[in-house]
């Protein structure tokens, strides 16, 4: 190995509010090596419902301050234990690229707000930290999402699959990322597509208690309302020219209301976000240059098997995990973000004019280095 790689962990809360994801991975910040060494902590319920009740605050109060505290308590829990599952000492890492938790999203007021303590991370561990990689690509007037897609082209560059070819993220929000034949951020095209999971695991855990639907069984016995599809593609983000974002909650009270209305039952109720779901990805076919030749799914959504098999219906053409392509679904988002601490160490942009919308390719991110360091 050349002194250009460097061993980084990466970490992702995101807006299912399941827990943490860390994995390893090596990169010069261009090129990436998988090491398939990953961990997922999840959080305690009181602390979800704590981190839950954070969202849609503009600005930081101060019981958000001990939120941001104790949620970053399970990243430093999480990277110990990648250290010890790959037998590794905190010595052997050269950065952690640490996302926080989204709690808004607002990219037109110029406003995105992760929580988490980075210093406080960089302190317990005992390695420098990189954080804060949205706020220069906002600053800028990008949509600071999705981030992913530098990522996503980097590993599919030795995948060996025909472009166009897109990757999906399905996790509280979906988004996708539209590969052409460059893989160096000149010929990508990303945005987030619509709900996710998020309000069919908040339908799930409302009238089950159950937090999910596991792969897709309540939504597979249940029977879609067609109308309420109909209006929710109604929504004028879903005809807006990309790139685009939305925030986990944006869509939530239309959808809801409109379920509402509809007095579906449980069943019936999973079934209709789920196609909601699938609607909002397929309808966001009609913004890419080229429809991809197949696509590829990660995040917490492709283990629902109703979503999955209701999506390839729609589009017609193979939708397949990501760990076809021996990539690990749940930690790709982990790992995008051990490769984006890299590239803000190299000086390298972490969005571009077509994946956020940002004028010119623009760099992010703010290293917080351990005491010893600094």
């Amino acid at each position: 190995m050349t002194q250009d790689w460097i061993t980084a962990i990466g970490m992702m809360s995101g807006t299912s509010l399941d827990g943490v994801d860390a994995a390893l991975i090596e990169t010069d910040g261009i090129d990436v090596r998988r090491l398939d060494q990953s961990v997922f902590v999840p959080y305690a319920p009181e602390l979800r419902e704590r981190m839950r009740e954070c969202f849609g605050n503009r600005s930081a109060t101060n019981s958000e301050h001990v939120v941001a505290d104790d949620l970053t308590q399970v990243h430093v829990d999480a990277v110990n234990m990648l250290l010890a599952k790959a037998g590794m000492l905190a010595g052997d890492i050269g950065i952690i690229g640490f996302h926080g938790q989204t709690v808004f999203h607002e990219p037109a007021s110029g406003l995105t707000r992760q929580i988490g303590t980075p210093h406080m991370l960089a302190e317990k561990t005992g390695i420098p930290v990189v954080a804060d990689f949205r706020l220069a690509d906002v600053a800028a007037g990008g949509e600071g999402a999705p981030l992913a897609p530098i990522y996503h082209a980097a590993l599919m560059k030795s995948a060996g699959v025909e472009p166009p070819v897109a990757v999906l993220n399905i996790g509280g929000v979906s988004n996708v990322t539209w590969i052409g034949d460059g893989a160096d951020g000149t010929d990508l095209l990303a945005f987030d597509c619509g709900p996710g999971n998020a309000r069919l695991d908040d339908w799930m855990l409302r009238h089950t208690g159950n937090p999910v639907d596991l792969n897709g069984a309540t939504a597979a016995s249940g029977t879609a309302d067609p109308m309420v599809e109909i209006k929710f593609l109604e929504d004028p983000y879903f005809d807006r020219v990309p790139p685009k974002s939305l925030d986990r909650e944006d869509m939530a009270a239309r959808i809801d209301g409109l379920v509402a209305e509809a007095r579906l039952n449980v069943s019936d109720g999973a079934a209709t976000l789920a196609n909601c779901t699938v609607a909002a990805i397929v309808a966001g076919v009609n913004h890419l240059p080229v429809a991809p030749k197949s696509w590829f799914v990660c995040g917490g959504g492709r283990h629902n098997q109703y979503v999955m098999e209701t999506l390839a219906s729609r589009l017609g053409v193979p939708v397949r995990p990501v760990d076809d392509l021996d990539w690990d679904g749940d930690a790709v988002e982990a790992e995008c973000f051990g490769y984006l601490a890299v590239r803000h160490l190299r000086g390298l942009p972490l969005s571009f004019p077509g994946t956020t919308g940002v004028p010119t390719p623009c760099c992010g991110g703010k290293l917080y280095p351990t005491k010893k360091a600094a």
